[in-house]
């Protein structure tokens, strides 16, 4: 079973306590009620976020936020598995992977389908003999009008946004329990937080995901695995140019920032909550927006 302690070991050195109020504080942050924590006087700061020999599953990984995410993971130095819906994008991005020095593997997987998520599962165990980070990216924007939703088209929706990632955490529980450095990263959207009328199946969707990563964090934290939630902003993907540029403008407006994020922008906060510069952070939200959900 995954604990805090291994999460940690690599980058916090172990030290004897004396006897002082600082170095009883140190002691007591040695254990809690889920496992010994070991507290060290300095950092190995070139360390905390290298993911070396660690396993990354990347749904929605052959482009924008997913593909950006993949090729930042494997120059940290993890293993990584591309999925998406389109087997010849996982051809293509495991080859561009591949040819950077990043070990690399690309599966097909339609989220909206348990066996296909089963089936993906089982192929990066069967490749890489571990899973360590899951990362939850792959969506689906079907857009329906205020009043005019279908049956086929909220189911569509939930599939793909809600029951696939679910499900995808669960069927790799066995391997994320076995994990030292366990890591579940949901993708969720801006939109779960403003009015979104015009993708209201999307925001939802994404709203589902972040209860459900506060309640997979807390089920799942005795067993050593965090679930955070990454919550992008407007990023420039083949999602959002499709809404025009005059929409797109809107975007850029609407945060403090003043522009659209490049999709590699969300590496750092990804990798992060990846690695063990975050040990100690679970069942929690990363708002990478320009400043959008604050106004």
């Amino acid at each position: 079973m995954g604990r805090w302690t291994s999460a940690t070991s690599s980058v916090w050195n172990s030290h004897e306590h004396e006897g002082t109020p600082e170095n009883m504080i140190d002691s007591v942050a040695k254990t809690d009620s889920v496992g010994e924590v070991d507290a060290g006087e300095g950092v190995d700061v070139s360390r905390l976020f290298r993911l070396d020999g660690r396993v990354a599953l990347i749904t929605g990984g052959t482009r924008g936020i997913g593909r950006a995410i993949a090729e930042g993971f494997g120059r940290a130095g993890a293993r990584v598995v591309v999925a998406s819906r389109k087997p010849e994008a996982c051809e293509e991005t495991e080859k561009v992977l591949r040819s950077a020095g990043i070990d690399a593997a690309g599966i097909g997987c339609h989220m909206g389908s348990l066996e296909d998520v089963r089936a993906l599962v089982a192929a990066t165990a069967e490749r890489f003999g571990a899973i360590d980070v899951v990362v939850n990216n792959a969506a689906n924007a079907l857009s329906e009008p205020i009043g005019n939703f279908t049956e086929a088209g909220v189911t569509k929706s939930m599939d793909v946004n809600v029951k696939g990632p679910i499900f995808l955490v669960q069927e790799s529980l066995p391997y994320l329990r076995d994990s030292d450095h366990a890591s579940v990263i949901n993708v969720v959207s801006a939109g779960a937080w403003l009015f979104s009328a015009t993708v209201a199946h999307y925001a939802a969707a994404k709203a589902a995901m972040v209860a459900y990563t506060k309640a997979l964090a807390a089920g799942l934290a005795p067993d050593g695995v965090r679930v955070n939630a990454l919550a992008p902003g407007s990023v420039d993907t083949d999602m959002v140019r499709a809404t025009g540029p005059a929409a797109t403008a809107h975007m850029a407006s609407a945060c403090l920032l003043r522009r659209v994020a490049n999709a590699h922008e969300m590496v750092g906060p990804a990798l992060f909550l990846a690695s063990d510069a975050s040990s100690y952070v679970t069942g929690t939200v990363v708002h990478a927006d320009g400043g959008l959900v604050t106004r």
